[in-house]
C-alpha cells in the first residue's frame, strides 16, 4: 500500500498506520533525510529475515537502524568520549555511525567485532515512526543489493510488491549516508555520501 505523508507535519494516524504494520512483523518503506528506506522491527528477527529476503540480500551484508536521538544510542552502543562529541556534532543528520554494540542489540544486525551501525536522520517522518514505536528500526537503501538508491515511491512499490506499507513523503534523494567508523577510537570513513566528510577527519 502507498500511503501520501506530510514529509514535515508527518500525520499521526498514518505514522500509527506504519507502527501498526510493523509491530506485526511488517516491513515498511519510508523517507529519511537521504534516501527512501526499507525497515522493520530492531527485535523481530522473523521481520529481519523478510526484509533480507525482499531486498534479495545475503545474510552477511550488513543492517543499520535508526535511533530517536542522541540519547537512545548509548543502550545499543558504546560512546566513549571522543565519540560522543562527534555524535553530538553531526546528528541529526545523514551520516551512519559504526560503533561497538550493547548486549541490547541483536546478533542478527552485529557486524564484525560486535559492531552496529547507527543513524538518527533529521527526517520528522522518520523520527516520529521511531518514537511512536518505542525502539529502533532497521535501516537499510531502498535498492536491490548493487543498485543506485530508488527515488520514486511507485517504482519502490513495483519492484518490492512484498513490503506492506510506502510512506510516499515524495521524490528521495540519490545519494546515501556518508558511514563513520567509530568504534576503534578513531574516525575511519568507510562511504562516502550525502554527509560532509571534511570536518569529520
Amino acid at each position: 500500500m502507498l500511503l501520501p505523508i506530510n514529509p514535515e507535519h508527518p500525520e499521526p494516524r498514518k505514522i500509527r498506520r506504519a507502527v501498526e504494520i510493523l509491530e506485526k512483523g511488517g516491513v515498511i518503506a519510508y523517507p529519511t533525510d537521504t534516501v527512501y528506506g526499507l525497515g522493520c522491527d530492531l527485535f523481530n528477527k522473523q521481520a529481519i529475515e523478510t526484509l533480507y529476503q525482499i531486498k534479495g540480500m545475503q545474510r552477511d551484508k550488513n543492517l543499520a537502524f535508526i535511533c530517536p536521538d542522541l540519547s537512545d544510542i548509548s543502550r545499543y552502543a558504546i560512546v566513549e568520549n571522543a565519540a560522543y562529541r562527534v555524535l553530538k556534532r553531526f546528528l541529526p543528520g545523514p551520516y551512519c555511525f559504526v560503533l561497538q554494540a550493547t548486549r541490547e542489540v541483536p546478533k542478527i544486525v552485529q557486524m564484525n567485532k560486535k559492531t552496529v551501525g547507527i543513524r538518527v536522520p533529521s527526517h520528522p517522518v522518520t523520527q516520529a515512526i521511531v518514537r511512536e514505536l518505542g525502539r529502533p528500526i532497521i535501516s537499510t537503501t531502498a535498492a536491490p543489493p548493487g543498485e543506485d538508491p530508488m527515488v520514486d515511491p511507485w517504482e519502490i512499490k513495483e519492484r518490492f510488491p512484498a513490503l506492506e506499507l510506502i510512506l510516499d513523503a515524495g521524490g528521495g534523494g540519490s545519494l546515501p549516508t556518508t558511514v563513520v567508523d567509530l568504534s576503534a577510537g578513531d574516525v575511519k570513513i568507510l562511504r562516502e555520501g550525502a554527509g560532509p566528510v571534511d570536518e569529520l577527519v
